[in-house]
């Protein structure tokens, strides 16, 4: 019989499908989908941003949507991967010993032939994206192939997810505009410090497991200062965050006046939502116990929030011109 693995949902619909896919599905993760939306959250982030220097329009769903259906191919490709490479460790660690390969529930062949069908959905997202996205995305595959082996090399594996968790914030910014801006390389490395901070909270879950089978982290590299480490990478994001948009509006739009026309509604919606998205961090930071791990799962999976709250904050603002909300 599958077993539910611990840091998933045991109520979710994957188990209640036929017991020989949920295996599969479990390969994949999607009975753990706060992994894709944090794939997909910065995609969306990113096509809202972008419409402040080039406004927003309809078919900018359709540039949604599949960013959606790549992020839950990819992610589920990325871990199938990361589960094969990482079965042995996977066996040695509490929360990791249940996924289907160390499991025994699926072999490494059916997990290579199961990546290889993901792969090909990705194949058929990326062939409707426009020429320049289609490169950024392909640069990907690199930062794909090596996190699995960042925590035996390095104590900043989170750094390393963080590059590629956000990678499809410059391939959506690029389907949208055709071009990469100073200012949407600055949301990508405002994004990446998010990434640090949330999964060093996920990280919390296996500090003692790490340490006694040898795998790296910025949970243990902090230790003592783990809640410093994580405000701070939370600090850079909301800083950076701020420095892209203000580059975005600045420069991207050609104004003679920064202060027009957003000064309105720059300090009425945008800064106060991004307000809400900072205390929201605030709160994680504060909230953070490294010692419950139930607890550190419930911080990790609350960034669904934050991410929401940013792409409200900036997209409201070209969205609001779009349907005339705005005099």
């Amino acid at each position: 019989m599958t077993q539910t693995i611990q840091d998933a949902e045991s109520g979710h619909w994957v188990y209640r499908m036929p017991a020989g896919w949920i295996p599969y599905l479990q390969l994949s993760r999607l009975d753990r989908p706060i992994g894709y939306w944090l794939l997909t959250l910065p995609g969306w982030i990113a096509l809202a941003f972008a419409g402040l220097s080039h406004g927003l329009n309809w078919s900018d769903l359709k540039w949604a949507l599949l960013i959606f259906i790549g992020a839950i191919a990819m992610r589920g490709a990325g871990c199938t991967y990361n589960d094969i490479v990482d079965r042995d460790l996977d066996a040695q660690v509490e929360r990791t010993a249940l996924r289907p390969i160390p499991a025994g529930t699926i072999s490494v062949k059916q997990a290579w032939i199961w990546l290889l069908a993901q792969c090909l959905v990705g194949l058929g997202i990326l062939l409707c994206l426009p020429r320049l996205a289609q490169i950024i995305a392909l640069c990907s595959i690199p930062l794909v192939a090596g996190y699995p082996f960042m925590k035996r090399i390095t104590w900043w594996p989170q750094l390393w997810l963080g590059l590629t968790f956000n990678w499809a914030a410059l391939v959506a910014y690029a389907a949208k505009t055709g071009e990469l801006s100073p200012a949407s390389v600055l949301l990508y490395i405002g994004l990446i410090f998010w990434t640090v901070g949330y999964d060093t909270i996920y990280a919390c879950q296996d500090i003692e497991d790490d340490a006694f089978v040898g795998i790296k982290s910025t949970a243990r590299r902090f230790g003592k200062h783990i809640r410093l480490g994580i405000g701070m990478s939370y600090m850079l994001m909301i800083f950076l965050l701020f420095a892209a948009f203000s580059h975005e509006l600045y420069f991207e739009t050609g104004t003679d006046d920064f202060f027009e026309p957003w000064i309105d509604v720059f300090f009425f919606l945008f800064l106060p939502v991004m307000l809400l998205a900072g205390g929201h961090l605030a709160w994680q930071v504060w909230k953070l116990d490294p010692n419950d791990s139930s607890g550190a799962l419930r911080l990790f999976k609350s960034n669904f929030w934050t991410g929401l709250l940013i792409v409200v904050s900036i997209g409201w603002i070209p969205l609001s011109d779009l349907l005339n909300i705005i005099d």
